[in-house]
């Protein structure tokens, strides 16, 4: 698919591409450029607060000798802790 550069440095991702990749406004991308391309690496941000929750849940439990929990997905360990996202 062929898409151009605008004003302001904006490209255009094509619709079907937006689709299914599910995409919406306001995803954030990692950009890279790597060998004389330029790539889109979909990412998470998540506030600092909720990070800082994480790293005292994962210190605690590696000190206290629980047990680990595994989890499908990270919304499975977010809904766990009660974090909601």
């Amino acid at each position: 698919m062929l898409a151009e550069i605008r004003g302001r440095s904006q490209i255009t991702i094509p619709a079907e591409i937006v689709k299914s990749l599910g995409i919406s406004e306001g995803d954030k991308f990692d950009v890279i450029e790597k060998d004389g391309g330029i790539f889109l690496c979909p990412v998470v941000v998540y506030p600092k607060d909720k990070i800082a929750q994480i790293a005292r849940i994962i210190k605690e439990t590696e000190t206290d000798g629980r047990s680990k929990k595994v989890f499908d997905s990270v919304e499975d360990l977010f809904a766990d802790m009660g974090i909601d996202v």
